[in-house]
């Protein structure tokens, strides 16, 4: 990268910014997610390669401009990964299982930042249980978050027949604001219940990317399935009566169970 950059590098390596460039960090990130989904290890250390380049990118900007370079960015994790740990690395026991670290590494953390005056130390606004989450979060993901810590506030149902019963009471309540054509109601509505099915998920430990993106997964497998069934037939899929695309969801579904 310090090459690239270099006079007489590469012209666009040259160009880019932290800015200019977030959009590649993103989108490695998720390849090497669709990677390890499809259990596919050689590319996976192809795109953490990738991945990799991202952060030497962004180390090498920030060297240029006398911030910190790539081994500020190893040492400074490594130190906090010991920090953390304090069961491995230090004389702290008693701390035993998963549950047990996830506590003593939030503990740990509200410490680092209250130290950095991030969490009402020496007047510095205090963000509360919630804290702070990043803003360009995905909302899926960040509504699992917001729900994670409202928990550890106390903030939490007694049983999971609550938390069903909210996914039933949002879904009623956006159906009549939908009812009404209301649509910036229907919206916050909306927004209501997809909130509460994400509390839902994490209620019962399960992660909401990875159960929506097998159901994307799953739906477009089968759409493709419906589309080859009726080319079978001899007819264009599109434009089809919906009661014979009904059918050709049912066999496309009886099909990938067979499979």
């Amino acid at each position: 990268m310090e090459r690239l950059r270099a006079p007489g590098g590469c012209p666009w390596d040259r160009e880019q910014t932290h800015e200019s460039i977030l959009s590649c960090l993103t989108e490695e990130a998720y390849e090497f997610i669709d990677a390890v989904e499809r259990r596919d290890v050689p590319n996976m250390k192809e795109e953490l390669g990738d991945l990799l380049l991202q952060v030497v990118f962004h180390a090498e900007m920030a060297r240029e401009a006398g911030h910190f370079d790539a081994g500020d960015v190893a040492r400074g994790i490594s130190e906090k990964l010991v920090r953390r740990h304090p069961h491995v690395f230090g004389e702290v026991a008693g701390v035993d299982d998963a549950d047990k670290v996830a506590t003593q590494w939030d503990a740990i953390k509200k410490t680092e930042k209250a130290s950095k005056g991030l969490s009402g130390a020496d007047g510095a606004p205090d963000l509360g249980a919630l804290g702070e989450i990043p803003k360009h979060l995905p909302a899926l993901l960040k509504a699992l978050k917001i729900s994670q810590r409202a928990v550890k506030a106390g903030f939490e149902w007694p049983d999971l027949k609550g938390v069903a019963a909210k996914v039933r009471e949002e879904l009623e309540e956006f159906e009549a604001e939908a009812a009404k054509n209301d649509l910036a109601a229907a919206e916050r509505e909306l927004g209501d219940l997809l909130f509460s099915v994400v509390n839902l998920a994490r209620y019962l430990k399960i992660d909401p990317e990875r159960a929506l993106a097998g159901t994307n997964a799953r739906f477009s497998a089968r759409f493709r399935t419906m589309e080859s069934l009726s080319q079978a037939e001899g007819k264009p899929f599109a434009g089809r009566p919906l009661e014979e695309m009904e059918r050709l969801w049912t066999e496309a579904k009886r099909a990938e169970k067979a499979g």
